[in-house]
């Protein structure tokens, strides 16, 4: 029997593409290792965010080559969408797949092992033979690229990470895919098409399954997750779908992942406040506090309607968890568009930041900004906000320390700790070993090594509850 194996980067909405492909495997009968050493083929998806998403991809696979020269590379996701001959070129790529056609990949598995005068027991994979009318080229090397218009892609598959791996709680529901945004420093939409959405009646079995399986958190995500259902005709609210998972299933929490600041309305946070089974956790990109750089960057808001949303949200949840996505290094940021940033997130609400260097991607509208930022002050300025994100994240868990809050126990652990992780995004390390998935009542320890005293036995939120959140 053929095995593989698969390697992921980038964002979260990348896990489930890669949890897809590995069930598809299994189900069509190859084994996964989980060592690239062992495996007959190795299945790499890709992110090309910045420079470094490339470059850590392309260090991969050339990796992966030295330590196991037999194995057949085959390279996908945002990357592979972006610049397939690029990927083509480089030794021991023997497929290229880009994002347009990865539920092909089973097939292109199935003609490797065959065309190697290997067997394979994959009756449910499509061979590549009925694959003719395909844009696949040769590249210039011994890879064969398969891409294709990823504009062209109308639906999006029910993804979700987990399950697959023994060890892993809190699984990825990919909802949504794709963006019709235009931001002038981001390839995504390029690599991932049009905003498009699984209808909420698929969304609502998936979770359920989920459940079934014994899963207690799901975390909802998507490229632009805000602009779920505007695509399905008639039109549906990610407001709408939230609500069909509370009243039609027994998840016991679900937490949403990145939220563009529009989509943060009043009755959004309102319907977040209403229940304790939605984890009080918003993560909002702000991306800069200078309202001339949100200009340039193609960001339809300015810092004060942020500002807004985030007061919506904590007059709604007083101890929520606020992140924030900022970039340093925008062609043409001054000391002044700087200092805007710093005192932007000074005066609000934030408990955590992550914080990115401006990276240039080809065919994007910042791509063609001059007045580029020297790299040693790009450096400076993302270490003075890196720093800003922990002291406002200490400061938050200095607020709760003392508190008694619901955790749930994550696979990290050691003789004398498990990692556990509150609804408002705490991790806290619970005494004692504990197996993954489990609610937890915790004392909030002061500091974020210190370990944390359990305060009364695991008991799960009842799935009808519908009061106020819990932190509120």
């Amino acid at each position: 029997m053929a095995t593989f194996s698969i390697e992921n980067f980038g964002c979260r909405a990348t896990e489930p593409d890669a949890a897809a492909i590995r069930r598809e495997l299994i189900a069509g009968g190859f084994a996964h290792s989980a060592e690239h050493t062992r495996a007959d083929v190795v299945v790499l998806n890709t992110c090309t965010v910045t420079a470094a998403a490339d470059s850590q991809s392309r260090e991969a696979i050339r990796k992966i080559h030295r330590a196991n020269p037999s194995a057949k590379i085959i390279v996908t996701g945002c990357y592979a969408q972006r610049v397939p001959e690029e990927l083509a070129a480089l030794e021991g790529v023997s497929w290229v797949v880009g994002n347009s056609h990865q539920a092909q990949i089973p097939g292109v598995i199935r003609e490797m092992i065959q065309s190697t005068g290997g067997t394979s027991a994959a009756p449910n994979f499509i061979p590549l033979a009925r694959l003719e009318d395909e844009p696949m080229s040769l590249a210039r090397g011994p890879a064969k690229i398969l891409t294709g218009d990823i504009f062209a892609q109308a639906d999006v598959q029910i993804l979700s990470s987990g399950l697959a791996d023994t060890d892993r709680t809190r699984p990825i529901l990919k909802i949504q895919d794709g963006c019709n945004n235009r931001c002038s420093y981001c390839v995504i939409p390029f690599v991932r098409g049009r905003s498009r959405s699984l209808p909420p009646g698929a969304v609502v079995e998936e979770v359920a399954r989920l459940v079934a399986a014994g899963v207690k958190e799901i975390v909802l995500s998507g490229i632009n997750l805000g602009t779920y259902g505007r695509d399905l005709a008639p039109r549906v609210e990610l407001a709408s779908v939230v609500r069909r998972i509370l009243d039609e299933t027994a998840l016991e929490q679900l937490r949403l992942s990145s939220i563009e600041p529009q989509d943060v309305t009043e009755d959004f946070v309102a319907l977040a406040a209403s229940s304790a089974r939605i984890a009080p956790h918003f993560h909002v990109p702000l991306q800069s506090g200078s309202d001339r750089i949100l200009r340039a960057m193609h960001r339809w808001y300015r810092a004060e309607h942020y500002a807004e949303r985030m007061q919506i949200i904590h007059r709604y949840l007083a101890d929520a968890a606020i992140g924030a996505d900022v970039i340093v290094g925008f062609p043409g940021e001054t000391e002044d568009d700087f200092q805007a940033t710093v005192d932007f997130i000074e005066r609000l609400p934030f408990t955590y930041l992550h914080v990115f260097s401006f990276s240039e991607r080809p065919g994007t509208g910042a791509a063609r900004l001059g007045e580029r930022v020297v790299h040693n002050l790009i450096r400076e300025r993302a270490r003075y906000l890196r720093a800003l994100g922990e002291k406002k994240s200490a400061e938050f868990r200095a607020s709760l320390a003392g508190r008694n809050v619901r955790a749930l126990t994550l696979g990290r652990s050691t003789d004398q700790w498990t990692e556990a992780l509150t609804g408002n995004y705490l991790k806290v390390r619970v005494r004692g070993r504990h197996s993954a998935n489990e609610w937890c009542e915790v004392i909030v320890p002061a500091g974020r090594n210190d370990v944390a005293e359990i305060s009364a036995p695991p008991l799960p939120l009842s799935p009808i509850e519908t009061a106020t959140a819990a932190y509120s």
